[in-house]
């Protein structure tokens, strides 16, 4: 593993140096994950897309005001997750605003009429109405949470997740991407991925890169990420996200990081990090697949063969079966997965509520891996 220091003095690797990082990078994914690279088959439900966050490249959140502001109904939230289910999908992924009803009136108004004074009490509803009426497993992506909000969702969500993306304070100032966003201010972040832990709960987390830090700022949020699952074995996987410019964003003449900044990024994370983390990276935000695998990725993340990324909306997702060539070239298998990782269903007693037990548990094969693997589908 690269110590802290070291990983700072990387910033102005020459091509060499890279070179050597992804090679050693491969090895330490050899070593721990074999020759497979996994994806997760999943449907995508933006519950809500109000926030009281207004991060400066986000394209997701709409003001109350917008015409296209909404929090889905549980009628509009069951007849995609039955698309999805019909498609083969195993996971669920809820992805809303973060507390919109505590900045905005029309937020929780809209809350109150489906008879919740709260996003998270509504989001763990939904979550139950797909337990009770499909045979999906739901995954969250519900932001920072404090402790009684965790347990009202463990019991009815398979897995959470939260990108830490930085912890650099300097981007909350005005005229940086978290200015006057609560929720991004990275003590709160770090807060949640403890709490989490505290509570075994399998979670994904991960970095958005080119937003303005700095390379070292970039290395301590890997440092804190590995840090939190020393402590409580909990991080399931690691996200590398690049940020992608948007015509209609504060930050649309925002430089992008380039394809090396990005390759560094996944190999120094891969040494960085625990070798029970999964490092994945986003494949539909870059084109360039050989070359993340060869950086030492081995996960996709979610796919869906039914919606739309609604993070990212000009961003098709790639192809199953090309994704399954492209790992094939590189010398891996692509498998699916599901939203709760082989290590963490091996410990269902620590890692899952007892409701959630049987059902992910009769979802996979022996190694932990999803039991009906479905070929091709795409968006």
């Amino acid at each position: 593993m690269i110590s802290l220091h070291d990983a700072k003095m990387l910033a102005d690797a020459s091509p060499a140096v890279l070179e050597e990082l992804m090679q050693a990078a491969c090895e330490v994914r050899r070593a721990h994950w074999g020759d497979t690279v996994t994806y997760s088959r999943k449907v995508f439900v933006p519950l809500t897309n109000m926030c009281r966050d207004t991060c400066a490249y986000c394209t997701f959140v709409k003001h109350p005001d917008h015409p296209e502001a909404t929090i889905m109904s549980p009628d509009q939230v069951l007849a995609v997750a039955r698309r999805g289910e019909a498609a083969g999908c195993k996971e669920l992924l809820f992805s809303l605003g973060e507390k919109p009803e505590l900045r905005y009136e029309k937020a929780r108004k809209a809350l109150n009429m489906l008879g919740h004074d709260s996003l998270v009490t509504y989001l763990a509803e939904m979550c139950q109405l797909v337990l009770d009426e499909t045979s999906l497993l739901p995954h969250v992506n519900a932001g920072t949470l404090a402790d009684d909000e965790i347990d009202q969702l463990r019991p009815v969500s398979a897995s959470m997740g939260m990108m830490l993306e930085t912890i650099s304070k300097r981007l909350t100032k005005k005229g940086e991407a978290h200015y006057a966003c609560p929720d991004k201010v990275p003590l709160q972040r770090l807060r949640t991925l403890e709490r989490t832990g505290q509570k075994s709960v399998p979670f994904t987390t991960g970095l958005l890169i080119g937003i303005g830090e700095t390379w070292e700022e970039r290395i301590e949020a890997l440092f804190a990420i590995n840090e939190a699952h020393r402590q409580y074995g909990h991080i399931q996987e690691v996200i590398i996200q690049n940020f992608q410019r948007k015509p209609d964003i504060a930050m649309a003449n925002h430089p992008e990081p380039t394809l090396d900044d990005m390759l560094l990024t996944l190999a120094v994370a891969r040494l960085m990090l625990s070798p029970t983390i999964s490092i994945q990276a986003p494949p539909n935000l870059h084109k360039r697949h050989a070359d993340y695998l060869a950086a030492g990725i081995n996960d996709w993340g979610g796919i869906s063969p039914v919606t739309i990324d609604y993070i990212n909306p000009q961003h098709e997702w790639p192809q199953i079966d090309r994704l399954a060539q492209s790992s094939a070239k590189a010398g891996l298998t692509l498998q699916e997965r599901l939203t709760v990782y082989p290590a963490y269903l091996k410990k269902p007693q620590q890692f899952l509520d007892e409701k959630l037990v049987s059902r992910a548990t009769a979802m996979a094969r022996a190694d932990g891996l999803a039991r009906h693997q479905v070929a091709g589908g795409t968006q």
